[in-house]
């Protein structure tokens, strides 16, 4: 298939990492498909995601994480009958699938067009597979990143390149512009993400300190995140060992707003890691419990991850790349 023109449906639902790792995927779509427009279903809370890429027309937020609690209440099969409407709302020329589980292909077909994806031997679920028109093989072996642009490519018919820089991924996201009373940063800041889904996953707070004091002397002040109550005291703690600032809460779209001007980034393997490496700033990943290899620290700036499953990276190697990026101011 070629479409050069048309309207298209991009399925990619969660969690934050996976919705940002897709974003090349549109850069692609608008560099050699320019007359297509390109419309995203994706979970409500990270909607602002995909409406940071100027060449989504429209965004179609889902709460299935929400729903699927309470499926027969009445509110909620209000709610996913709106959302269902707003799926069927234009015909699309192709719907791609570009989360290959159940749950995508559950709002997948939901829409007014074929629907597309990974063949058995790529997709992470292959029951998932039966619901495709058209499928394409990509590599298990790649990167996130890779397989979103290698699976819309092959969707769309181009041939992406495959020597630097031209075949660097472009995350195409323009930092939103903070609202009227939002919480702004200092100016020369620097933002330390120390959130986790699972305890596995944190790095000692005594290395988290001994970073954001080595921002300090850099002349970076430390905005240390958090996204619930447990990583709120958890953030108070390390801005009080480093001379760190904590923000309120922060909604998505005011996060994004907050890493797209931070001058370094120190994270762990979360999804505003991800988010704050493509905006271009030298991100540094800590990984405690998961393999970087498939998923790692992307983006068009300096980036670096560390460690793997079950393997917590040291406070020398993290800060040694620190000193590579500060070197490089």
């Amino acid at each position: 298939m070629n479409l050069n023109s048309g309207r298209i449906l991009i399925v990619k639902t969660t969690s934050m990492g996976d919705v940002v790792h897709a974003l090349p995927a549109i850069s692609d779509i608008r560099r050699y498909r320019p007359g297509l427009t390109i419309d995203w279903v994706v979970e409500a809370p990270f909607a602002a995601i995909p409406a940071l890429h100027p060449a989504v027309r429209r965004v179609i937020p889902i709460a299935w994480r929400k729903w699927r609690k309470s499926l027969f209440a009445a509110p909620t099969r209000a709610a996913i009958g709106a959302a269902r409407a707003e799926l069927r709302r234009d015909d699309y020329d192709l719907v791609i699938d570009l989360q290959g589980l159940l749950k995508s292909v559950m709002w997948g077909v939901q829409a007014r067009g074929p629907l597309a994806g990974y063949d058995r031997q790529s997709i992470k679920e292959p029951l998932a597979a039966l619901a495709y028109t058209r499928m394409v093989r990509v590599s298990r072996e790649a990167h996130a990143v890779a397989r979103c642009r290698a699976l819309v490519s092959g969707l769309l018919g181009y041939q992406l390149p495959d020597t630097w820089p031209e075949a660097r991924p472009d995350f195409g996201i323009v930092p939103p512009a903070f609202a009227d009373g939002d919480w702004q940063p200092p100016v020369l800041g620097a933002a330390l993400i120390p959130c986790a889904s699972r305890p596995e996953k944190l790095w000692p707070e005594a290395h988290w300190i001994a970073i954001g004091q080595r921002l300090r002397r850099a002349s970076l002040t430390p905005v240390v995140v958090w996204g619930n109550d447990e990583e709120r005291v958890r953030a108070e703690r390390i801005a009080a060992g480093c001379g760190g600032v904590v923000p309120p809460f922060l909604t998505v779209a005011q996060m994004a707003a907050v890493l797209a001007r931070a001058r370094q980034i120190v994270g762990l393997d979360t999804g505003f890691s991800h988010l704050a490496a493509a905006f271009g700033a030298p991100t540094i990943g800590i990984y405690c419990d998961h393999e970087p290899g498939l998923a790692g620290i992307t983006g068009p700036g300096p980036v670096a991850s560390f460690g793997g499953k079950g393997q917590v990276p040291s406070l020398d190697e993290v800060m040694g790349q620190l000193e590579k990026h500060l070197k490089a101011r």
